[in-house]
């Protein structure tokens, strides 16, 4: 235990070293700080939408329910709330709660039109994504350890004192041991703002440790690599370059041009596109004959073909129906887009087999239920909503019943999606084995450098006795 105490005094003693892991700890905590605030927002905003949302379906109540009320009016202006909450774990990683919606009001008209009128986020301000726990751990962290340990070899046999250090008590152990403190100094840095965050956000502790679990693999990466070419290189300056290389590579580079490709083979549309689609069928359908819509709709509605024709210049059974064919005529094309997204997901997760950084987000957006999976089950609670509304309405519709207040008390309500988190077995096996491994090599190349003489003093002797092995 004096031995590692020795090496904590050792680190913190440097000034540099210090600096990083305190700077480190407050962006953390920054980042912890934020990212409660932003699910705060979200809630206070869901808040604030249910409260005036009550008032709004009260005065459509008062206005359209009348004893001889016409359902198409209180179907064409009754809107309904949907919302999705933010998970005890979202604070950790917004994922896409920053750029999709989390509320969203639907009527009884075409579903597809509603759900993807919102989206015009602008792509250059989204590129960044959100500055939360996920983005210090997995853009900054590295940057700590690469100042921890670019040196940790070279400078001890830069100063001269390698051997003396290899042979004294405790001598064997020395890397692992100074590896062990430096972790535990990064993760605790890390780990400590995380808690607190997790204690305030009363997020499940299985939830929390699994979080804490993916942040240990990943430094325990970064770790192993810095270790590795910590004792490869012969100066500090090389050791320094060399990580930020792999830094930039690993981080920047390599993930920007996996997804790159990703996009390229595997095509994707835009839902706007999908609302344009449906625009025009609808659009379309007042210039067609009203029989020609109707029998499109009795496809999949047959239950209402035996109800009365519509003999007047407008019925709401007819303008409810060629929405709802507007919707089936899109259906094949969302079918193409849902895939063509889940494939992309899928291929981004196996990129994640090779790249930690892209395992270690795929990890933390499925925790915390942030991801695109999240997002689709979101839209499948509102399509769920979406088709009680119809079937509600369908029958004051086509039977021409009155719409009464009292059927107000009845409309269907919303049903919020469960939570969907879970942890990633697979992407969490391979970014073990990759921490795992390169721990190893790690280790194995300090404890060569240690039975090669490690250099008894800084100079050309030094170097004479090291060129075998650094070459």
């Amino acid at each position: 235990m004096s031995l590692f105490a020795s090496e904590l005094k050792l680190v913190l003693r440097s000034r540099i070293a210090a600096g990083a892991l305190l700077l480190l700890f407050l962006l953390s905590a920054l980042a912890v700080w934020s990212g409660l605030s932003a699910a705060a927002r979200q809630e206070a905003a869901i808040e604030r939408v249910q409260a005036a949302h009550a008032q709004d379906i009260a005065a459509v109540a008062e206005r359209y329910g009348k004893p001889d009320g016409d359902a198409g009016y209180a179907a064409y202006y009754t809107f309904y709330l949907t919302w999705d909450r933010p998970s005890p774990l979202a604070f950790a990683a917004l994922g896409q709660r920053d750029i999709q919606p989390y509320t969203l009001r639907v009527r009884a008209l075409g579903l597809q039109a509603q759900l993807y009128e919102s989206e015009n986020v602008n792509p250059e301000l989204a590129l960044p994504g959100p500055f939360d726990w996920a983005f210090v751990l997995i853009y900054l962290a590295p940057l700590v350890v690469i100042g921890l340990m670019h040196d940790l070899v070279s400078g001890e046999r830069e100063a001269g004192r390698l051997r003396l250090l290899l042979s004294l008590p405790g001598g064997r152990g020395l890397w692992l041991r100074r590896l062990g403190v430096r972790f535990g100094l990064v993760f605790a840095a890390l780990g400590l703002p995380l808690v607190a965050g997790l204690l305030i956000a009363a997020t499940p502790v299985p939830l929390g440790l699994a979080g804490l679990g993916v942040a240990a693999l990943y430094l325990g990466f970064w770790f192993g690599l810095g270790l590795l070419v910590a004792a490869m290189v012969r100066t500090s300056g090389a050791g320094a370059a060399a990580l930020l290389g792999c830094w930039i590579l690993l981080t920047l580079v390599l993930p920007t041009l996996a997804s790159t490709a990703i996009n390229r083979a595997v095509p994707a549309g835009r839902g706007i596109d999908l609302t344009l689609a449906q625009r025009e069928t609808v659009h379309a359908a007042w210039d067609q004959p009203k029989e020609a819509t109707f029998e499109r709709f009795f496809v999949n509605h047959p239950e209402w073909r035996g109800t009365p024709p519509v003999t007047t210049r407008f019925h709401w059974k007819w303008y409810f129906a060629f929405h709802q064919v507007g919707d089936e005529a899109v259906a094949p094309q969302l079918e193409e887009y849902r895939a063509s997204l889940a494939a992309r997901e899928r291929w981004t997760e196996r990129s994640g087999w090779l790249l930690p950084s892209v395992a270690t987000q795929v990890l933390l957006h499925r925790l915390a239920d942030t991801d695109l999976a999240a997002q689709l089950a979101y839209q499948d609670s509102i399509s769920d909503l979406h088709r009680r509304v119809r079937y509600f309405y369908y029958p004051y519709l086509f039977e021409e019943r009155p719409f009464t207040r009292a059927d107000f008390e009845a409309l269907p309500a919303y049903e919020p999606r469960p939570f969907g988190g879970s942890f990633g077995w697979g992407s969490a096996a391979v970014l073990g084995l990759l921490a795992a491994l390169f721990l190893i090599l790690g280790l194995r190349r300090a404890r060569r450098v240690g039975m090669a003489g490690g250099g008894a003093s800084a100079g050309p002797a030094a170097d004479a006795s090291l060129k075998p092995l650094l070459t």
